[in-house]
């Protein structure tokens, strides 16, 4: 795989504009522009580089993954250093918006080189994209406009620091509306914790915790064509919970019905659900119950 350690190689490849910064490049299209159009296709690349783009698309349809877009509105994506990054010709469309891409060292010295670790989109998929409101692409615009601005104009000793707080500005925004999607898409959290229950119904029923062990976090997400942080963040917004919180809950309570079949030791049980070592599983038991196993089997004995 291809692997691009500076912001101008990449963009070359990309067959996108030069970057009027060694680190830094701003492409903004509004009115009747258009977005330079981007290599038509690419096998698997990576980079160490940020990307923030905004996509309106004006003319042609795209799919990301499974799922059409309406992108009158626009739609946020966030990419992250090393991300893989695959594209085909299949889809030929004409969109505005802008693209930032930073190197990381860009940010090196600065606050926002740690806080930016911690915007968690950077790692959802391309179809976990922000969708923004008319209302909220002109807040967005604004920023991107003072960035451009600065980008363009003869940079000086100021403009670096400049563009930093305007960045940090705009990711702070973006995790705002980040999570006014997460409360407006109730329906679609309550169908991600369903999907995951029956993810793990699947793998308890048919002896796949037995045999295989328990799955990741991240196998579940896969299998549920999500990212793995978008699903933890989603989860944690709706139920208070994260994804982590809900596969014990879902062990714990599935070990319950077990331990009350009393031909079962606390060994066999711990395996049956995918424990490696069945202390691990007395204490996480007793960590989530306030009891142990056996405690527990007791006490429901003697009621």
């Amino acid at each position: 795989m291809q692997h691009f350690k500076t912001l101008a190689a990449y963009l070359e490849y990309m067959q996108l504009p030069r970057p009027e910064h060694p680190m830094l490049s701003v492409l903004f299209a509004t009115g009747e522009d258009f977005l330079p159009c981007p290599k038509e296709s690419s096998p698997p690349i990576s980079n160490d580089c940020y990307s923030i783009n905004l996509k309106k698309t004006v003319k042609g349809n795209i799919n990301y993954g499974r799922t059409k877009y309406d992108f009158t509105n626009g739609a946020l994506i966030f990419i992250a250093p090393r991300q893989v990054l695959q594209w085909d010709s299949s889809i030929v469309f004409e969109q505005q918006g802008f693209s930032i891409n930073f190197h990381e060292d860009f940010l090196k010295g600065t606050e926002l080189a740690q806080q930016i670790k911690k915007y968690g989109f950077f790692s959802y998929s391309v179809n976990e994209a922000l969708h923004l409101s008319p209302k909220e692409e002109r807040q967005i615009e604004s920023i991107v406009e003072n960035i451009e601005i600065e980008y363009q104009n003869n940079q000086d000793a100021f403009s670096k620091d400049i563009i930093i707080s305007q960045l940090s500005t705009l990711l702070k925004y973006a995790n705002r509306f980040y999570e006014r999607q997460f409360l407006n898409r109730k329906e679609l959290s309550n169908d991600l914790l369903e999907q995951f229950n029956q993810q793990l119904d699947t793998c308890f029923e048919s002896g796949q915790l037995q045999e295989n062990g328990i799955p990741s976090i991240e196998q579940l997400a896969e299998k549920m064509s999500v990212s793995q942080r978008y699903l933890s963040d989603t989860l944690k917004k709706e139920t208070g919970k994260t994804s982590t919180e809900h596969l014990q809950l879902y062990l714990i309570d599935e070990a319950k019905n077990i331990l009350l079949k009393p031909h079962k030791s606390i060994s066999e049980v711990a395996y049956e659900l995918g424990f490696e070592y069945p202390q691990y599983f007395s204490r996480l038991f007793k960590k989530r119950e306030g009891v142990s196993p056996s405690e527990y089997r007791e006490k429901y004995r003697m009621n």
